[in-house]
């Protein structure tokens, strides 16, 4: 009797191990074969490809929060040197709600009425665009060097692209009216976006840890440069291309301004826009207020729009970029230029946004396996 109780306290004792050493029963494994769990991988991967495709706005907001959280995480690092992260977190956050704030109350609709007004005088700009090309002509006939251009021509192209930039305008201003209609989605969106970056700024640090944690023992270390490379490089270009372009922007502004070319908020704006193209940008934001002082201002006026946006470009290339942006794109020009063209070849004007900083991851995996690829089998003593 006594060993029955003995050996049944035993058989009790050990039903209860698991529970009192894991505080719940134990997982039962289920064993699948290799090609199942490859089946069930590709069938997952597949249903997360229809999912994204029958609602893009999942992709949009992910990848949208994600890069927003790599451009506050530049002021946020920097705040955290003197406070608490989480106060420097709620700082920048409070900060970024101040700017776009001050941007709905003052800068939008000054910008609107300057577009309008733009819009109902693009006839007139037309007609004086016309005047201006002919009293070219005549000048160059006085000179002996015509132009060879047939009578029609100057009047039909000045008035072709002045039509279709009316068009254009007229587009924008029937989205911002229709904007109205779609505010709860846009809502939606822009509240996602920034739920994401606010959570991936707080958690950074699990997300870290759950990181390596996928990745083997040996190539930890690796995997932790990887990751600080893409967050140095990623944050400090879509940081400081963010500050970059809102300078180059205002100062476009401030001298056509203090110049007085009509519409400076709005030919600033255009700077700010066609700033993010790289090379390209600079010439493509100055034609407007080049064209625009020609036709509104005197000669001498548009040459010192000339002068100014000559002096912003340089300003930019050779001081601002270089000390904000500094190491994040190294990459010679040829390369980010094929890659501004190529990418708006594949994908249109979001090509041309997205084709830069594709380039930095694309520099940030080259630089790491370029160091670390070896060809041929690894030695017998390796871990």
């Amino acid at each position: 009797m006594g060993i029955w109780r003995w050996s049944g306290r035993k058989k009790e004792g050990a039903r209860r191990a698991p529970a009192a050493s894991g505080g719940r029963r134990a997982p039962t494994p289920i064993y699948v074969s290799r090609r199942t769990f490859t089946a069930l991988v590709a069938l997952a991967l597949l249903s997360l490809g229809v999912v994204l495709y029958l609602a893009p706005i999942i992709f949009e907001i992910l990848f949208g929060g994600i890069a927003l959280a790599l451009v506050l995480s530049y002021p946020v690092r920097a705040l955290s040197q003197v406070m608490p992260r989480e106060l420097a977190i709620l700082v920048t956050v409070l900060g970024l709600f101040g700017l776009v704030a001050l941007a709905l109350l003052f800068l939008i609709p000054l910008l609107i009425e300057q577009l309008t007004n733009f819009v109902r005088i693009t006839p007139a700009i037309a007609a004086s665009a016309t005047e201006f090309f002919g009293s070219l002509d005549d000048l160059l006939n006085r000179r002996d060097l015509p132009l060879q251009l047939p009578e029609s021509f100057v009047s039909d192209l000045v008035r072709d692209l002045f039509d279709r930039a009316q068009q254009i305008l007229e587009g924008m201003i029937r989205n911002l009216i229709g904007f109205i209609s779609g505010a709860f989605s846009f809502a939606v969106g822009v509240l996602g976006v920034l739920f994401v970056a606010i959570y991936l700024l707080i958690d950074v640090r699990k997300v870290k840890a759950a990181y390596l944690r996928m990745v083997p023992h040996r190539y930890r270390w690796d995997a932790r440069e990887l990751w600080d490379a893409f967050g140095v490089s990623l944050s400090r270009y879509l940081g400081g291309l963010l500050f970059v372009v809102a300078v180059q922007g205002a100062l476009s502004a401030a001298a056509l301004w203090v110049l007085g070319v009509p519409y400076p908020i709005l030919l600033g704006a255009w700077v700010s826009v066609t700033a993010i193209v790289p090379y390209l940008g600079p010439f493509l934001g100055a034609i407007p207020a080049i064209i625009v002082a020609l036709i509104f201002t005197t000669p001498t006026t548009a040459v010192l729009t000339v002068i100014a946006y000559i002096a912003i470009q340089q300003f930019e290339g050779n001081f601002l970029t270089p000390r904000i942006q500094g190491r994040a794109l190294q990459v010679h020009p040829i390369i980010v230029l094929l890659a501004v063209i190529g990418g708006g070849q594949i994908a249109g004007i979001v090509g041309i946004l997205f084709a830069v900083p594709v380039l930095a991851i694309l520099r940030v995996f080259v630089d790491f396996f370029r160091v670390r690829l070896r060809v041929g089998p690894p030695p017998r003593n390796a871990a």
